[in-house]
């Protein structure tokens, strides 16, 4: 059956809307790139654990240059020795975890590494924050952590642990990086520098988040007009026109 000139009008509408929504998708798209760890024996107070870490690439112009992790409680930056990293990247340790570092990677490149870790706390799970910068000086935080249920936009790699196994112990804490190698003033102010506080991180994904929310609720808003516009348009066309009285 023909579709009414009504009908084709409001099936042209719906589908603006529809294109409006997808365009709003696409914007959000960066987003569902993510930061992620993995270990080979995760299980609290396990020794000698390789932890692997992977951040996803968010750019497409630039690549990663830098890493910086806050390792859990439980993990000195001395329990930290690096494994694999992408070609000429160094380990350097922090306050509170450290940053591996070098030269860029190509632009879509994922930045993967692996540390092998003295011991894992005795702990359900554990959360790495991770900063990531790019060459053009983008910076992208994956520091949330889960809250009331709600799924976090940029969460922060989370590893669930296993129970430890019977007759598991701690081991005795290792020296602190001060202690077993000082490392030079410029290096250590480089580092505070570069990653941040976390309150500052915080503030600064609010401002992303802001902007984001923004640019999808105008155009949830213009789909919202299009709709009413359709439907007010489909109500007068059908409605009969009053009769005219005769004297």
């Amino acid at each position: 059956m023909p579709l009414t000139p009504v009908a084709r009008a409001g099936r042209r509408i719906a589908l603006a809307g529809a294109v409006a929504l997808t365009a709003t998708l696409a914007l959000a798209a960066p987003a569902a790139a993510h930061a992620e760890v993995e270990a080979d024996t995760p299980q609290a107070l396990a020794e000698n654990v390789t932890l692997s870490f992977v951040s996803e690439a968010e750019s497409g112009t630039a690549g990663f240059t830098r890493l910086r992790i806050v390792l859990p409680e439980g993990i000195a930056p001395a329990d930290v020795t690096l494994g694999e990293a992408p070609k000429g990247w160094k380990l350097t340790a922090t306050g509170d975890g450290y940053s591996v570092a070098g030269p860029a990677l190509k632009a879509g490149v994922d930045a993967e590494h692996t540390i092998k870790v003295r011991q894992l706390p005795d702990a359900k799970q554990i959360v790495f924050k991770t900063v990531e910068t790019y060459s053009d000086g983008t910076v992208s935080r994956w520091i949330e952590l889960p809250s009331g249920g709600a799924e976090s936009e940029q969460p922060a790699p989370v590893l669930k642990l296993k129970a430890a196994a019977a007759g598991a112990t701690a081991v005795s804490a290792s020296p602190s990086p001060v202690e077993s190698a000082t490392p030079t003033p410029s290096a250590t102010e480089s580092e505070a520098t570069g990653a941040g506080s976390d309150t500052t991180a915080e503030v600064a994904q609010k401002d992303d988040n802001s902007s984001t929310g923004v640019i999808i609720g105008v155009v949830l808003a213009a789909v919202a007009l299009l709709v009413a516009g359709a439907w007010w348009l489909v109500k007068r066309r059908s409605t009969p026109p009053p009769s005219s009285s005769q004297g």
